[in-house]
């Protein structure tokens, strides 16, 4: 393909302005409209997997439109009336083709990159863990982009009606909604069998930063999308009914192909990033590679919280505190550990708090740890939180309620007062007594926290 037939091709093709649209919806819904890609751990913006896997997560509304207006590109000849002449020019059908395809790839491709650059800029700007892995999952999004305009392109010169485009884009939408993954599970699952849903391009909400997708996902999405392309670039060069029957034999091979090589379970769907986890330690206190960058920050408090629970629980205190890496589904126990303290970036009163205050969290963590999590879509309980506060304010001698919860401080200070009131009238030695029970219950998540202390009960 050379500059001037190129240029022509730009002019009178749709691939560009699809582009744009495509580049703007995008950008539109992940800066105006608030959701999990704009907090906490997994915001898009914040490392390259979440960059690469919340930009795969809009294709369950971008792949559709890709598909809609590459069949309504494919109408063209039909529109203008110029199909019969074209047939009878020199010029191959396929070489046609390839210059359809090709002004599609060159706009859709570019645009995709565009948006992962966007978030890619923020992240370099910030202080992430550098890697590569995101590029897989990056490159079989921008292919499927490409893969869908092909596919429609075909469809749309095979069946030149102007009920073509409208009907594949709403066909998309069914199939990649029937597809799609939920991630309410600790690995993200599906209603249909786990293969049949990787062939839908788009990706689940992200919940966990240290997921990323396994490399047998990106060899079967591949061949995949790659048989599509090729049923689209057969289709727009095919002039008889026997080569359109003919040209489906690269989507079915290639869906053949992909059902061979995708993971039939979850868990082999979505893998851990090992070098992602790995710890980074100063001394007693270690989190993820992921977020060494918050290790400065949390050295210092945390070297004073372990002595407070040194002293206030001796021997039976955690010896240790480490960002907890186990993955869990919504409303599932947090990971918990009688030698460490586990810490949850997502936790408001963790992510939220510095200095003095951190400690008092990390305090409250060790001393008490929350039987339901806490994060921007989970707020876990106030009688947990009282049972904290309560906790923390018996070691550091002032009872404060906690912020970065849900929980509003007058709330929290109405049902930990009590509690704390008649704590503070027992002997010192059946105070300390007390606050092991709670140490003790609230690790096995057995019954209420708060009801291990004087008044605590319902």
């Amino acid at each position: 393909m050379n500059g001037r037939v190129l240029r022509v091709e730009l002019r009178r093709s749709a691939a560009p302005w699809t582009a744009a649209l495509l580049l703007t919806a995008a950008l539109a819904f992940l800066y105006l409209i608030p959701g999990p890609w704009s907090r906490g751990t997994v915001r898009w913006t914040d490392q390259w997997t979440s960059v690469a896997l919340w930009t795969r997560t809009l294709l369950i509304y971008l792949w559709p439109l890709a598909v809609g207006f590459g069949a309504l590109q494919g109408l063209r000849d039909h529109r203008s009336r110029m199909a019969e002449l074209l047939t009878s020019t020199p010029r191959p059908a396929w070489h046609r083709a390839a210059t359809r395809a090709g002004t599609s790839a060159l706009t859709l491709l570019p645009a995709f990159g565009l948006l992962v650059l966007t978030g890619g800029v923020q992240v370099l700007a910030g202080s992430a863990y550098p890697h590569l892995g995101w590029v897989p999952v990056s490159s079989v999004g921008g292919l499927s982009l490409v893969a869908g305009a092909v596919l429609g392109m075909g469809l749309g010169r095979a069946l030149p009606s102007v009920l073509t485009p409208p009907a594949l884009t709403v066909g998309a939408v069914v199939f990649t909604n029937l597809l799609r993954v939920s991630a309410e599970s600790a690995v993200p699952s599906a209603a249909v069998p786990n293969r049949l849903s990787l062939l839908s391009p788009a990706t689940p909400e992200v919940r966990e930063v240290l997921l990323t997708l396994s490399g047998s996902v990106h060899l079967g999405q591949t061949f995949w999308l790659l048989g599509m392309a090729a049923t689209g670039l057969a289709l727009l060069a095919a002039a008889t009914p026997r080569a359109r029957v003919l040209a489906l034999t690269p989507v079915l091979a290639g869906a053949l192909l992909a059902l061979l090589l995708l993971p039939s379970e979850p868990r082999r769907t979505y893998v851990v990033d090992k070098a992602a986890a790995s710890l980074v330690c100063d001394g007693p206190v270690c989190v993820t590679k992921t977020h060494a960058a918050r290790l400065d920050d949390l050295a210092g408090p945390g070297k004073r919280a372990l002595r407070l629970l040194h002293g206030a629980l001796g021997e039976k205190a955690p010896d240790e505190i480490r960002e907890s890496t186990a993955l869990r589904g919504l409303g599932d126990t947090p990971e918990r550990d009688r030698d460490t303290v586990l810490v949850d970036f997502d936790d408001g009163l963790i992510v939220g708090a510095k200095g003095k205050e951190l400690t008092r969290a990390l305090l409250a963590q060790g001393l008490a740890p929350a039987c339901l999590p806490r994060s921007q879509s989970e707020s876990g309980t106030l009688e947990d939180l009282a049972a904290q506060s309560v906790a923390a304010g018996w070691v550091l001698g002032e009872l404060k309620p906690f912020r970065g919860t849900v929980h509003k401080l007058s709330d929290q200070n109405e049902v930990a007062r009590p509690v704390w009131r008649k704590l503070r009238a027992l002997p010192r030695v059946e105070q300390r007594a007390r606050i092991e029970a709670l140490h003790a219950e609230a690790l096995s998540c057995e019954d209420d926290n708060l009801a291990t202390l004087p008044g605590g009960a319902s």
